[in-house]
């Protein structure tokens, strides 16, 4: 396990932390691998075709659970947990610090990509850190990051979770949360439509593979959601 970075921030994803290794636990996913809102439709890890050999990172792991998966039922070289909330890592660790080839790192999303060019063969995220991170800063780090031909896989909200529709213009919202303490503080979360996130993927140098979008009635767990699944690659010959 890498000793903790010092750019993460204050921790904002304590409380949700334990809330959401709670919630695995009684829905049974704990051990498997799923993109979607509600974790039980659509496709799971085989979306991200053969791991032989690659590097992964996971960026917003959260409490690693996706990443463990990965781990243990593949032949990847390495798959990196990377999430900026102390909170997260530390449970990472303890959950999963057994599992050979996974590497749980504490660090800014797109600060540790950006200093590791061509690093990495896949980079995905599950509701992570492409949802926080404003993506005209961690998109750019992505593709940096990716070896020519790689790939970034992604889950969004296709919608914001009271149904109103996803923006049409680079614009967070701002959710209220606070820290263990009970400091308030302001989260930031991107929800942006398809066309948006297409462009923004253009900028940063990634082409476009495939959308899944995946919906979800709700059934009693909560309101409807879509989501998105986004495929895209750094191109082997960069466009003139």
């Amino acid at each position: 396990m890498t000793p903790p970075s010092r750019d993460t921030g204050p921790d904002l994803w304590q409380c949700y932390g334990a809330r959401r290794a709670r919630a695995d636990r009684a829905a049974g996913v704990d051990g498997t691998f799923h993109w979607d809102w509600y974790q039980r439709n659509g496709p799971g890890a085989e979306i991200l075709g053969s791991l032989d050999g690659i590097a992964v990172i996971e960026v917003g792991a959260g409490t690693g659970r996706q990443a463990a998966h990965l781990a243990r039922s593949s032949t990847a070289s390495e798959v990196t947990a990377l999430d900026s909330s102390a909170s997260m890592y530390e449970r990472c660790r303890r959950s999963y610090g057994d599992v050979p080839r996974l590497r749980a790192v504490l660090a800014e999303a797109a600060s540790h990509l950006a200093e590791r060019p061509s690093a990495f063969d896949l980079v995905y995220s599950v509701f992570g850190a492409l949802d926080f991170t404003d993506p005209r800063r961690l998109l750019p780090a992505v593709a940096a990051s990716l070896r020519p031909g790689g790939m970034l896989v992604f889950s969004t909200l296709g919608h914001y979770r009271n149904g109103e529709a996803a923006e049409r213009s680079v614009r967070s919202a701002r959710l209220p949360t606070v820290l263990t303490d009970g400091t308030p503080v302001t989260l930031e979360r991107w929800v942006l439509d398809l066309p948006l996130w297409e462009r923004l993927l253009a900028q940063a140098g990634l082409d476009v593979v495939d959308v899944e979008t995946v919906h979800d009635a709700g059934r009693g767990r909560g309101l409807p959601m879509t989501t998105r699944i986004i495929r895209a690659t750094r191109p082997a010959v960069r466009h003139l």
